[in-house]
């Protein structure tokens, strides 16, 4: 896979996000330790200075699930951007960023479940399922909403069971 580069809007902070799929074409998602609301999302995280996408990817799968058992099914064809709500932009990144701007990578999960361990080093999670492709969004913070419909759109057809 190429090397690219993110819009260079500094407002943005740089980040990845992963649609890892199982074998049955599910979908994983996680709620967050830090929320209290039934709010889900896929794994995600910011990118390291120099740090190229698809590795940063993997990293991050490992540093919040446990686990980087997964093989590359494509991703996105540019950077998708989402802000954060205006209460939120000056508490998190210590009111560096208005959002995130993120290359996003659908990955085939080649693990056991028993392979997924939320208690990493610093947890980020404190559940998790696999979720069929069409009822992710609906699961979704409602201002990340419109940045998983065009993952959904771009990346999910590769939510479908192994043949």
């Amino acid at each position: 896979m190429k090397p690219s580069s993110p819009p260079a809007d500094p407002s943005y902070r740089r980040g990845v996000g992963i649609m890892l799929i199982n074998a049955a074409g599910l979908v994983f998602v996680a709620q967050r330790i830090d929320v209290a609301a039934e709010a889900w999302q896929m794994p995600q995280g910011g990118l390291e200075p120099g740090e190229e996408p698809l590795a940063g990817a993997l990293r991050e799968l490992e540093e919040e699930i446990g686990t980087a058992r997964a093989e590359v099914l494509g991703e996105t064809a540019g950077w998708l951007t989402y802000d954060l709500p205006q209460p939120l932009q000056g508490g998190l990144w210590r009111g560096r960023y208005r959002g995130q701007t993120q290359k996003w990578f659908a990955l085939r999960f080649t693990g056991q479940d028993q392979d997924i361990n939320l208690a990493t080093e610093h947890p980020e999670f404190r559940e998790w399922r696999w979720v069929p492709v069409e009822t992710l969004v609906a699961r979704i913070v409602p201002f990340k909403r419109a940045l998983y419909e065009a993952v959904v759109a771009e990346l999910g057809s590769y939510a479908r069971p192994v043949a």
